[in-house]
């Protein structure tokens, strides 16, 4: 089993894990951006126009007699074809928005579909004519971070440091025309300058990414990142970090994973070559950390949502046990809880027995009766619920016999700030529409 530092250290393993953790790192602090612009088929659709240009550069290279030895002029050139064709994809797509007037997503597809079928026909031109070269087509369409050498690392690190530099000079810019681009506009920010600076830094992140994930898979490196990290925090600086950090995160178990799983496979089978290209798995762990995080972040996760949607419930049917045995004034046997909560007798059984143990009602025989503290903690309710009433009736001039429903479900969210302003503003009445007493604070 392999350390995690010779990922780092290893002539063999360095260049992959640092290549493919720059990509990430690239894509996901770009795909921030795209996220919250709910732009995340652009990533898509320009990974595959680049594919065109891709093709192109390896076509260039063949013509002027380049063999795949020349890794660094035929890295460079395979990445300013992906460039430029990225481009071309992204001024297609905005000609076809603006100029012809066809939906967003309509336009996004008719260029990935187009230009990525120009590129499968240059590429099978390739094939046949500049045989030697064809693997590294091959590398761009499903990406192969195992081949990258240490010239790639030089030429993603530099691309990545332009990212990161750009994204900290125009933060506030680009945050500002990200939320609100009539505000941006009022202010003075240069709208079409911060966005031609979004679409050159998703077009970088593109060509950096498809030689480890390759062009098929890249988009889900700009969501699954940045869908993650949103689960976590509403900051918009925040989201960047923690959205690079899974980014990091993806590409170094993405080649951990690939190298250990497959070694220990091999083990297994010795007489087979069985092998697990770390593209795929790269986007399978950032898959991964995306489910894990809408399902279990403490703040947005669906897990805790649930958790406290269920503790809102409970905390209703309590404060509606009380606020019953309040009104009536008297004690109530468990059927007559029951008749006036429509729930099932299982259930009233449980929430009285809760309230037992938390000292706010008491038993006697066959009945159920609050305590001094119950008293208090159900007129409080009583109280919410009918203030709730004459701001809506007074204020609001909602019909009295319309506005119970409202407070029903008013009363149990309203906090003691809002409580305390909610009285001045209505002058401590007494009184509610239905001309009921209000209890005392």
């Amino acid at each position: 089993m392999e350390s995690p530092l010779n990922f780092f250290f290893d002539p063999i393993l360095r260049a992959p894990t640092l290549g493919s953790m720059l990509m990430c790192l690239t894509a996901s602090l770009v795909g921030v951006i795209v996220f919250l612009r709910k732009r995340s088929l652009l990533g898509e659709s320009l990974s595959h126009a680049s594919y065109p240009g891709v093709i192109l550069g390896v076509v260039i290279a063949g013509y002027i007699g380049l063999s795949d030895q020349n890794e660094a002029v035929l890295s460079l050139l395979v990445l300013i074809g992906g460039f430029f064709s990225a481009l071309l994809g992204l001024y297609s797509i905005n000609f076809l928005e603006n100029n012809l007037k066809i939906k967003a997503d309509s336009a996004l597809c008719v260029i990935l579909s187009t230009f990525f079928g120009v590129g499968i026909t240059l590429a099978s031109f390739v094939q046949f004519n500049y045989t030697n070269l064809y693997r590294q087509v091959q590398s761009y369409l499903y990406g192969q971070a195992a081949t990258m050498t240490d010239i790639n690392v030089i030429i993603y690190g530099i691309l990545t440091i332009f990212v990161i530099v750009t994204i900290l000079l125009f933060l506030k810019e680009i945050q500002v025309l990200t939320f609100d681009r009539i505000f941006s506009k009022t202010i003075g920010i240069p709208i079409v300058v911060i966005d031609m600076i979004f679409f050159i830094l998703i077009v970088l992140a593109v060509i950096i990414g498809i030689r480890s994930v390759g062009v098929v898979l890249m988009s889900a490196m700009f969501i699954a990142p940045a869908s993650a990290a949103r689960q976590y925090t509403n900051s918009f600086s925040k989201m960047f970090i923690i959205a690079g950090f899974f980014g990091l995160l993806c590409g170094f178990l993405g080649n951990y994973l690939s190298v250990e799983i497959s070694q220990y496979l091999a083990h297994i089978y010795p007489n087979e070559r069985v092998s697990i290209p770390t593209g795929p798995l790269i986007v399978l762990i950032a898959s991964l950390v995306c489910f894990w995080s809408l399902l279990f972040a403490p703040r947005q996760g669906l897990l805790f949502r649930i958790v406290r949607i269920a503790k809102f419930k409970l905390q209703t049917l309590e404060e509606n046990v009380l606020k019953t045995l309040w009104r009536r004034g008297e004690p109530l046997t468990l059927k007559d809880i029951q008749a006036y909560q429509n729930g099932n007798i299982f259930t009233m059984w449980w929430i009285l027995n809760l309230l037992q143990k938390r000292k706010f009602i008491a038993k006697s025989s066959h009945t159920y009766y609050l305590t001094d503290i119950g008293k208090i903690v159900a007129a409080k309710i009583v109280r919410l619920h009918r203030l709730w009433e004459v701001y809506l009736a007074n204020y609001l001039e909602i019909g009295v016999e319309k506005v119970h429903k409202s407070a029903e479900e008013m009363e149990h969210v309203l906090t003691p700030e809002l409580e305390k302003e909610l009285t001045a503003f209505l002058q401590d009445p007494v009184l509610d529409p239905h001309h009921q007493p209000i209890p005392a604070k």
